[in-house]
């Protein structure tokens, strides 16, 4: 009949598979590992509301016509924070504001400055700030109680974080990330390439009308977003093989699937270098570059020895 639905013979289907134990369980890591992901993932949304209230108070100011943003670099820094606060306060005396918090180091002048801060804020939209203000030191204290408690669980695991920041672009914050979504316990993964399918950083099999897409496939959301972070603080490190290779698959691939590519390696190194506790081993910058001209080298050897060239060394 059109329009018939399966689900329940589906059912019935998997509860026979899983009585005859040919379905694979989930990985479903130890209670320790558990309190930490829920500690980390937590503290990943309170760092995001943070970053969301900084912007907020980037566009109350816009709507005072204060262009802040555009003297400064930081608008959470201590220099625009100093100049928040005094247009809060309701200070007129805008060039002795700005003189009392100038330094050598800000690329604008002290006059453009106060061209920038000379804006209108009512009493509505100073309340609005120092709201925002209030739950942004809240939320910190917050950030705060939680690394002190992220400390306290990751005593049992320091060996392991300290070889994982070996990793071109991986930092204690990032090591922390890695441990706590897929544990020090590589038993539970078959190999590298099933811990990648885990967590969503290799390509899917998925096929319509002849047609197989490249796209990747669904795994754990909060390791392939840490795994593509990292990725691009790698990049960004120099005479790298992370950088190299990042180098050479962004001409072919752009920039998303080179940095998805950059993540599976790093997570393929994360499990080694768990697996069998030694630290990374950098292969180099120049490491393609060679072993592309050697490559090469034996390809032409191979031709020349076709078609019935001898091959001497010249001393």
């Amino acid at each position: 009949m059109p329009g018939r639905k399966t689900d329940k013979a589906d059912s019935q289907w998997i509860c026979k598979l899983l009585i005859s134990g040919l379905l694979k369980g989930s990985f479903i890591p130890p209670e320790n590992i558990q309190a930490l992901r829920d500690l980390h993932r937590y503290k990943k949304k309170l760092v995001g509301t943070v970053a969301s209230e900084k912007n907020r108070i980037i566009r109350v100011l816009e709507d005072a016509n204060i262009k802040l943003s555009s003297v400064v670099s930081d608008t959470s820094g201590v220099t625009a924070t100093y100049l928040i606060n005094g247009l809060i306060e309701g200070r007129k005396d805008l060039e002795k504001l700005v003189s009392e918090c100038y330094h050598k180091k800000l690329q604008a002048t002290p006059k453009q400055i106060v061209e920038a801060i000379n804006g209108r804020l009512t009493p509505h939209l100073s309340f609005l700030l120092k709201s925002m203000q209030k739950h942004i030191q809240s939320v910190e204290e917050q950030i705060a109680e939680i690394d002190a408690e992220i400390e306290t669980h990751i005593k049992d695991f320091e060996k392991e974080i300290e070889l994982l920041q070996t990793i071109p672009g991986v930092g204690k914050e990032g090591a922390i990330g890695i441990v706590a979504e897929i544990g020090v316990d590589m038993d539970v993964f078959p190999s590298e390439h099933h811990l990648a399918s885990h967590a969503g950083m290799c390509p899917g099999n998925n096929e319509s009308a002849g047609k197989k897409s490249s796209r990747t496939r669904q795994g754990n959301k909060h390791l392939k977003a840490t795994l593509t972070e990292l990725a691009w603080g790698a990049t960004r490190t120099k005479k790298s093989f992370y950088k190299a290779k990042y180098e050479n698959l962004v001409v072919r691939h752009g920039k998303k699937r080179a940095l998805i590519a950059i993540g599976h390696k790093i997570l393929y190194a994360s499990y080694h270098i768990i697996k069998n506790k030694e630290a990374f081993k950098e292969l180099g910058y120049e490491y393609l570059a060679e072993r592309k001209k050697k490559n090469r080298l034996e390809y032409l050897k191979r031709e020349l020895k076709e078609h019935g060239y001898k091959i001497e060394k010249v001393a």
